[in-house]
């Protein structure tokens, strides 16, 4: 994120204002979310948004370790976010790395806002988010699976959160930013929200914005957060509607 001019003097919004991909700048790439995805796990949901692809899987609560870790008023909620060495057309290199654990502990801190972790303490909630296939969003896209995931596992928690991106491309603001915008793009704010309450549980911003243009995109990203959601629920209803050794192939907004 810096500004970088595209190659060929390629601009990001047309005369039409139209993206590269074709999209309004208030818009959605497609999403959809199916939640248990993964049997052995005690909750999950596969989610795919544009070109990203993201496996979460929640196990717990179980005892926490090592001990020294546990708090006896509460249970922790580790999140683990890690992209495939395949997920980006560079091989990254396995592990983890200080992009992977940023964007870790801020999901963990986002999600322990909505769960009832009194409810189970000297316990550990672990959270592992897998990124299969990365087209910028990751976070977003990561967080908005782990909160289904957790709710698929039956962990009690306040409301779902929605995460969703706006940004500034060719000094205009957008929604969620597709690769090339992120790259080439002016600036990024990730947002997580709970609808219910109407609270911001993560707000990050890079790049350069002016006080307009944030609120802007903040209140684009609320906005969408909200479409996120009932997607999100949808999900949930799907699973816990459908007939026994029934799959759906998962709704989403286009």
């Amino acid at each position: 994120m810096g500004g970088t001019p595209l190659p060929d003097g390629i601009k990001l919004i047309d005369e039409n204002g139209k993206r590269l991909d074709g999209r309004r700048p208030d818009e959605l790439r497609p999403l959809k979310i199916e939640a248990g995805a993964l049997k052995r796990a005690n909750g999950s949901a596969y989610l795919e948004w544009g070109n990203n692809k993201v496996m979460a899987a929640v196990y717990g609560p179980r005892e926490c370790h090592p001990r020294h870790m546990q708090d006896p008023t509460k249970a922790l909620v580790q999140c683990h976010y890690n992209m495939a060495s395949f997920s980006v057309d560079d091989r990254k290199r396995p592990g983890p790395d200080r992009r992977s654990q940023e964007i870790s502990k801020i999901t963990s801190e986002a999600l322990t806002h909505v769960v009832f972790t009194e409810y189970f303490p000297k316990t550990s909630i672990d959270v592992y988010i897998e990124v299969l296939q990365a087209n910028a969003g990751t976070r977003c896209a990561g967080l908005t699976a782990a909160s289904v995931a957790l709710a698929d596992a039956g962990i009690p928690m306040r409301d779902l959160v929605a995460s969703c991106a706006a940004g500034k491309i060719d000094d205009t603001v957008v929604l969620d930013l597709g690769k090339e915008e992120d790259n080439f793009g002016q600036a990024d704010i990730p947002v997580g929200y709970i609808p219910r309450d109407d609270e911001i549980v993560l707000l990050q911003m890079d790049g350069d914005l002016t006080a307009d243009q944030f609120k802007t995109g903040l209140n684009m990203a609320i906005e969408a957060c909200k479409k996120i959601y009932d997607v999100q629920r949808d999900a949930l209803k799907r699973k816990y509607t459908l007939p026994a050794g029934k799959t759906d192939e998962g709704g989403g907004v286009n």
